[in-house]
């Protein structure tokens, strides 16, 4: 695999198995390249030229850049660390035929549940410790091939291709291990008159006859702290499987969490290179936008709003310079874009039909479900004409309902000009999901030129969109 790109995004998303996980290996790489870190319950004092970042719930992340000279607004690009999967639920063996092991899960948002059958999966997420009276958070990350959800064989479902409903209490339940070894066998069969129902899983405890550890032991020894120190946790199933380079010339690829680690990623590498601009760039990543966005870091929370009134409070600006601010500043809603699927043209819009790789796609809604309209698209096409970038078009089948994304629900808290955009990409929700090679490129392009730009309005539906201010 020759592109550099495409090869550190795999590695972003190996490296990503949660939000949790997005958000730490981000801190990394800003630390890395020089950022602080804040916390929003201590005082902020920045500095011209001053490189920061801030984190709320361990899962959200905002970057930050100051100028040396004085700012006119801010440049945001918005995505989000979350995507759909299964949760694991809180006491979640269960046993089954007096034999197997499985854990007890949920749906985390809207996922294809089919892609996540006979696929190696693992868990991670992050537990919460007590060590000597303070609580303090571990990240988890078991990095072999733990669980799968086996299917059942179509001799026993004969109607299995003809469509299914899944029951996820019933059908995926992955499988973890294998209790009654040893004696244990020995008095299951003793005791097999008493029958096979399905039962809370006691018999996972370490013994001397060869059982398993219980999985809660197997996630603290992951930990490093033992089980009783344990008092949270929030773990998730994710695929196992490496990202992949494939078709005719190469020109796809594929991996798990594309949908909207992509758009993070590329958000990230356009805010580390793009040149000092007019305003300041915000590189913003919220959690939570599978399920509705409406938690504390969410983009329906005040997290963007209170980073950036607080930049401004810290440079010793007030209130009605932050609304002026806000007045000159643009917001790229950054999230996937569905593309054209070759086996279902009748599913696509007739006359806007984004495909991969062929640039940029800027999604619309008549009822307002993505925020972009002719003022947010025009800026944003004349800053991809600025990056030879192309620009293609996404609306829904007028007699299908589409979701929402960041823009339009963080705007009920940053009233910015925005427009809603996203690479084009197939199997979304997929638990392996495929996009384009040169997209990425496109993206990571565009992204740099839009932190290096600014956007000033120069009287009524008059806007002057370029790198400096228009002097009149």
């Amino acid at each position: 695999m020759e592109n550099k790109h495409v090869r550190e995004l795999f590695r972003f998303i190996g490296d990503s198995p949660t939000a949790f996980h997005a958000v730490d290996r981000m801190k990394k790489d800003l630390e890395a390249q020089g950022y602080t870190g804040l916390l929003e319950g201590q005082d902020w004092k920045l500095e011209p030229g001053g490189k920061y970042y801030v984190i709320r719930n361990g899962s959200s992340l905002i970057a930050f850049r100051i100028p040396a000279a004085e700012f006119q607004g801010f440049q945001i690009v918005a995505s989000h660390s979350d995507s759909p999967c299964l949760k694991i639920k809180e006491n979640p063996e269960l046993k089954s035929e007096r034999a197997y092991v499985k854990l007890n899960v949920e749906k985390y948002g809207g996922m294809l549940c089919a892609t996540w059958f006979d696929r190696p999966l693992s868990v991670a997420g992050r537990v919460v410790v007590c060590e000597n009276d303070r609580l303090s958070t571990k990240l988890v990350n078991v990095k072999r091939d733990l669980l799968m959800i086996p299917s059942l064989a179509v001799h026993m479902n004969r109607e299995a291709n003809d469509g299914y409903k899944y029951h996820v209490q019933k059908d995926m339940l992955p499988l973890y291990g294998m209790c009654c070894e040893g004696k244990q066998r020995e008095r299951m069969q003793a005791d097999s008159g008493q029958g096979a129902e399905e039962d809370k899983l006691t018999c996972m405890a370490d013994t001397a006859d060869g059982g398993n550890r219980d999985f809660m032991d197997m996630i603290a020894s992951e930990a490093g702290v033992s089980k009783n120190q344990i008092l949270g946790s929030e773990l998730y199933l994710y695929n196992r499987m490496p990202g992949s380079v494939w078709g005719a010339n190469e020109e796809f690829i594929s991996m798990g969490r594309l949908d909207d680690l992509e758009c993070a990623y590329a958000s990230l590498e356009g805010f580390l290179e793009a040149e000092e601009g007019n305003g300041i760039p915000v590189h913003c990543v919220f959690d939570n936008e599978e399920v509705g966005s409406s938690t504390r870091q969410g983009a329906a929370s005040t997290f963007l709003a209170d980073t950036l009134y607080r930049v401004c409070e810290a440079l010793g600006r007030n209130g009605a310079d932050y609304r002026r601010a806000l007045a000159s500043s643009m917001m790229l809603s950054a999230d996937n874009a569905h593309a054209a699927h070759p086996n279902y043209s009748d599913k696509a819009c007739p006359s806007n039909r984004p495909l991969i790789n062929q640039g940029i796609v800027i999604k619309f809604s008549g009822n307002q479900r993505y925020t972009s309209d002719a003022v947010s698209a025009a800026w944003f096409r004349r800053i991809c004409e600025k990056a030879e970038v192309p620009v293609q078009v996404f609306t829904n089948h007028s007699d299908m309902l589409g979701g929402s994304t960041l823009g339009n629900i963080s705007g009920t808290q940053v009233a910015v000009s925005c427009v809603d955009i996203g690479l084009a990409q197939l199997a979304m929700h997929s638990s392996y999901e495929t996009a384009g090679v040169k997209d990425l490129e496109y993206l990571i392009g565009a992204v740099r030129e839009f932190f290096e730009s600014s956007i000033e309005e120069t009287g009524s539906g008059e806007y002057f969109v370029g790198r400096g201010i228009r002097r009149r």
